[in-house]
């Protein structure tokens, strides 16, 4: 063991003193995370008696610095979100909503208070909050969200504007990344990553298709860094895209965790703005030439610029690209020509001649759904991959000229696309498009 560590665990066991977790640090050589985060990771969570737990965890080493144990909340706890560094909403098993006031998490958990602020209606099985005024929880398959206006909200003055997202949200552990972000984990294993928009407006992301299955709790500081708990030891992630909707470059502490075990809290939770994900600033791609090569992020900028403009459909008009150094044909296939800065307004016929087919569950920004029965939308991105749900924009028709649509690869209900018979659709990737 390097005596850093040693040192570290020894001050972790007087903090603990005679306590019931038994937590234990593991010797291994530290892995580093990139997230940038104020202090320490902040968790509070609530043991099987009813007494508040706080953990302050390294970000950067993910080595636990303290443990402090506080008193008995006085009620039976089922959920619990982090609003802030003092203050914890916790829901009982009667459906009431509690809030617990932290005096200090110092040398010593001491609370300044437990106050009901609602009586009954509070079912969530899993709540949490995301750092950003949204108070998310699940009960019987829904997503329900609440704004928070108050540091310290007293009740439905402070806690409102209640919204039921959607339903189909069968979860095993919830958390909250980012604004608006969730990380979540399923029965069958799966790690996922969600961005909710609005009621009935959301995106999920498959990060893991497996290997999830044994966390029974999920934490998240922000930052891409994400904590869970898995029979009884806590491990961490790091993230270093959070944005991406990719699991692959979250990176593994196996061999470092917080803790091999101990952790025998019934609930935990993080503060959710503890730490934030600072993207790198990317190169400016080389603005493309007709016919040239063309960075993804340029073609969906094309292909906006005629969104907002509202292009009117027209097979016999034409209209200028961004650059109005040249016109395109104002029709389906002519957008799509424009937004890939093409040579000339291709049709669905010829479209195939510039481009070549890609499976359709490897379609990115800027890749094509033509059908040469008549129509071609430009792929914009995923809303629901797994479900094949996807977002895209297109010249749609003289009475609707520019949209932007949602649809899933099998057409839906309807077993249609823009319209138009989703069997007959077949995934393009332009010749000449590159990552960027």
């Amino acid at each position: 063991m390097k005596l850093r560590r040693a040192l570290r665990r020894s001050a972790a066991t007087l903090a603990l003193g005679a306590t019931t977790l038994g937590m234990v640090t593991l010797s291994s050589a530290p892995a580093h995370a990139a997230a940038i985060c104020g202090g320490d990771v902040s968790i509070y969570g609530i043991l099987a008696d009813g007494r508040l737990t706080y953990t302050a965890i390294s970000p950067n080493t993910g080595d636990r610095v303290k443990t402090l144990i506080g008193t008995n909340l006085g009620f039976t706890p089922k959920a619990m979100a982090t609003l802030n560094f003092n203050t914890v909403l916790v829901t009982s098993t009667a459906g009431d909503l509690y809030r617990v006031d932290i005096q200090t998490n110092d040398n010593a958990l001491a609370l300044a208070g437990v106050t009901k602020i609602w009586d009954g209606g509070w079912t969530f099985d899993k709540m949490t909050y995301d750092g950003y005024g949204h108070l998310y929880g699940t009960v019987a398959g829904q997503l329900h969200r609440y704004n928070v206006s108050q540091a310290k909200p007293s009740g439905s003055a402070h806690i409102a504007k209640h919204a039921v997202i959607d339903e189909g949200f069968v979860l095993k552990t919830l958390a909250a990344a980012g604004d608006d972000v969730l990380i979540a984990s399923t029965a069958d294993g799966r790690l996922l990553s969600y961005q909710i928009n609005g009621v009935g407006d959301w995106e999920s992301s498959e990060l893991k298709s497996a290997g999830w299955s044994a966390v029974d709790n999920l934490v998240s500081p922000g930052g891409g860094l994400y904590y869970g708990r898995t029979n009884g030891g806590m491990y961490w992630y790091h993230d270093a895209d959070p944005t991406d909707g990719k699991g692959t470059d979250i990176a593994y502490h196996s061999d470092d965790p917080v803790d091999a075990s101990g952790w025998t809290q019934t609930l935990l939770s993080a503060y959710a703005s503890d730490c934030t994900y600072q993207p790198p600033i990317p190169p400016s791609p080389t603005p493309s030439t007709q016919g040239g090569q063309i960075a993804r992020s340029e073609v969906m900028s094309r292909a906006v610029n005629w969104l907002n403009r509202d292009i009117p459909y027209n097979q016999g008009a034409y209209a200028s690209d961004p650059d109005g150094d040249h016109s395109y044909r104002t029709d389906c296939s002519g957008f799509v020509s424009m937004a890939w800065h093409a040579n000339t307004s291709y049709t669905t016929y010829s479209l195939p001649n510039v481009s070549s087919v890609i499976s359709k569950s490897d379609l990115l920004p800027g890749d094509a759904l033509n059908t040469q029965d008549g129509h071609v939308v430009l792929f914009e991105k995923w809303v629901d991959k797994a479900a094949g749900k996807f977002s895209y924009i297109h010249e749609a028709n003289t009475t609707d000229d520019m949209m932007r649509g949602q649809d899933y690869l099998n057409g839906g209900s309807d077993a249609r696309i823009a319209g138009h018979a989703a069997s007959g659709y077949v995934a393009l990737r332009y010749d000449k498009i590159i990552n960027g």
